[in-house]
């Protein structure tokens, strides 16, 4: 199993409009997807997302989302090396799949699948 590094940042928000000023300026772009349900920025190829849902899902600060090529085999390795599974896998739209899992120190790893 590979990954290609954490490409991807998510931050759980509770405002979500606050949030995305707030980026937009430290940025200086403005969102590539701009949703309710996410907002999503794209700076030097990485990926910065605010989730108003993030803290639901056990989010409790910035996650880095590793990207990589199979992630159930990836899950397994964690789970199998003593992390614990925060969030199931799930496709979350356009074939795009994430899952999280806690180490040991209570630490947030982020996975991340594109199709």
């Amino acid at each position: 199993m590979t990954t290609t590094g954490a490409q991807t940042i998510l931050y759980p928000v509770k405002d979500l409009e606050k949030a995305k000023a707030l980026f937009t300026a430290l940025l200086g772009v403005e969102p590539e997807i701009d949703e309710p349900y996410y907002v999503g920025y794209v700076v030097a190829g990485q990926h910065i997302g605010l989730d108003p849902n993030g803290h639901a899902k056990g989010l409790t600060g910035p996650t880095p989302y590793w990207h990589v090529e199979d992630i159930e085999g990836m899950c397994r390795a964690l789970l199998a090396a003593g992390g614990e599974t925060v969030q199931e896998i799930q496709e979350v739209g356009g074939g795009r799949r994430i899952a999280s899992v806690r180490d040991a120190d209570g630490s947030l790893l982020g996975l991340l699948q594109d199709p």
